[in-house]
């Protein structure tokens, strides 16, 4: 299986050695390293030195990461992607869950590397987390931002998709797969609802470890190791063998670095 979406460089890992056996064990042959910021790169690239071909990493600012010095740090993500092979863009989109601050800052340094994706021609790892209690929707605005720009060669995952059967199917027009974590899991996480009417060839799984584990560790330090749990879920949720989403998934993202 490989895990699309692991923050295993997070300080949380103070056991990355006992962390990567264990989910090797599981069945994990590959962890995706989405980046956050510049303080974030150089953990990164030391796991992704000592496990080439096993922890993969990306390159991106991340939403919540977005503030006065985002020239900065976008001119840093640049200069990175200039001289190193990275799988994916990534963690790029909106967040309108912390803060609304920078909000025309995030639709900018968004939209920059949406660009350098599609320029690069590799795939892209989105997130997008909507306000609380009805507040702005980030998917439909990323997927609005997406349409608008009309980028040639774009694609890739919608990280953590909690959307509905209609959103899931907008994403998949677009040409995205989606990302699917520990929130298949929750009694209301409302996945149940959603995955049942999705066809496989368009999920990859995620942990986005260290957070959202799945049950019955939520609340605690998610690991790529729980990837399991979570391909189980999607199995019982469709009515079909475990090996068949193992073998399905991991196809699907390997899809996505065939470019």
């Amino acid at each position: 299986m490989i895990d699309t979406h692991a923050h295993i460089y997070d300080l949380q890992f103070d056991d990355k050695n006992a962390m990567l056996m264990a989910a090797e064990q599981q069945g994990v042959s590959q962890i995706w390293m989405p980046n956050c910021a510049t303080e974030t790169i150089d953990g990164m690239m030391a796991l992704a030195r000592q496990f080439p071909d096993r922890c993969l990493p990306m390159m991106g600012l991340h939403p919540c990461y977005v503030g006065e010095t985002v020239e900065d740090e976008l001119a840093t993500a640049e200069s990175w992607l200039n001289r190193y092979s990275f799988i994916a863009i990534g963690e790029i989109g909106l967040d309108f869950y912390w803060d609304l601050t920078h909000i025309d800052r995030q639709f900018e340094a968004f939209t920059i590397q949406l660009q350098w994706a599609s320029q690069r021609n590799l795939p892209v790892s989105i997130h997008s987390r909507s306000g609380a209690n009805g507040g702005r929707n980030a998917f439909a605005e990323a997927a609005d931002l997406i349409e608008k720009l009309a980028l040639p060669n774009l694609n890739g995952i919608f990280h953590c998709f909690v959307g509905t059967v209609d959103e899931a199917r907008r994403a998949i027009d677009l040409g995205f797969k989606l990302g699917i974590g520990g929130v298949s899991t929750f009694k209301n996480g409302g996945l149940d609802k959603v995955l049942p009417h999705i066809d496989l060839e368009h999920l990859v799984l995620e942990t986005d470890a260290p957070y959202l584990a799945p049950v019955p560790y939520r609340g605690k330090r998610n690991e790529p190791a729980y990837l399991k749990l979570i391909a189980q879920r999607l199995a019982d949720l469709k009515e079909i063998p475990l090996n068949v989403v193992d073998e399905q998934t991991t196809r699907n993202a390997h899809q996505l670095l065939q470019r």
